[in-house]
């Protein structure tokens, strides 16, 4: 019996892909942005699971003791600097400003909330989940000079998931609508590198182990891939309905 069932799924998944991976189908970009985000929400859920069961069974001292002490041999004042200015890109203060800008551009030439009400949800969900993380997990902040105030548990890195959720939809953004690609490589690379740039400045001011930005931005990955897929689902179907109206 299962195994009927399951060559029914394989027999419908080829006669799906045949029908509609070409291109000649329009709604092409769609399937594929869905396939992709899936897999790529799979990967990280697994690895995320996985990370934090390493946790668990104290797997994870020797990788953190390694990487904090060789990002903190570079300590320099120009370097904590720049980094610091990196680390309040990740705070709350930086998004809302960043969300006005956007949502002004946004409405200037698109004249629609919807990219902007995406990355603001996108945001939340990442922003929440956070929470009932650090507080289910209940990690401890590294007992090393912490170069910023904090206040709250280590894991996952708060700005770390916010800023993959965050900056990480606005590269989907510009991967998926249409831009000249000088553009869209120069705001990616900006994008890619300032996610970077939080994650990094985390462990190098102190307040975080490698684990726990590691764990950040698969968490922000997982709510940028799970809304990339409902999102282009939306869209898809909506489409879909507009194609038979007329």
């Amino acid at each position: 019996m299962i195994k009927k069932k399951l060559l029914q799924v394989v027999s419908w998944v080829r006669k799906f892909i045949r029908k509609n991976f070409h291109s000649e189908n329009e709604d092409l970009p769609y399937y594929i942005t869905i396939l992709l985000s899936l897999v790529v929400f799979i990967v990280a859920i697994n690895g995320f699971v996985e990370l934090t069961e390493d946790l668990a069974e104290n797997e994870l001292e020797s990788f953190d003791a390694i990487i904090t002490e060789y990002i903190i041999s570079f300590r320099t004042d120009a370097l904590t600097g720049y980094l610091t200015l990196a680390t309040h890109l990740g705070d709350r203060y930086a998004y809302i400003v960043f969300t006005i800008l956007l949502a002004g551009f946004y409405l200037i030439k698109h004249r629609s909330w919807k990219f902007i009400l995406q990355t603001t949800l996108v945001l939340l969900l990442a922003s929440l989940s956070n929470v009932v993380l650090k507080r289910v997990i209940h990690r401890a902040r590294p007992s090393l000079e912490h170069l910023v105030a904090v206040n709250t548990l280590s894991y996952p890195s708060g700005h770390a998931m916010s800023a993959m959720a965050f900056y990480g939809f606005l590269v989907f953004l510009c991967v998926r609508y249409k831009m000249p690609h000088w553009i869209r490589y120069i705001l990616v690379g900006i994008l890619v590198a300032l996610i970077l740039s939080v994650g990094v400045s985390r462990i190098y001011l102190g307040v975080h182990y490698p684990s726990d930005v590691a764990a950040g931005f698969i968490g922000g990955l997982i709510w940028v891939t799970l809304c990339a897929v409902l999102f282009s689902l939306f869209d898809l179907l909506r489409k879909r309905n507009r194609r038979s109206q007329s």
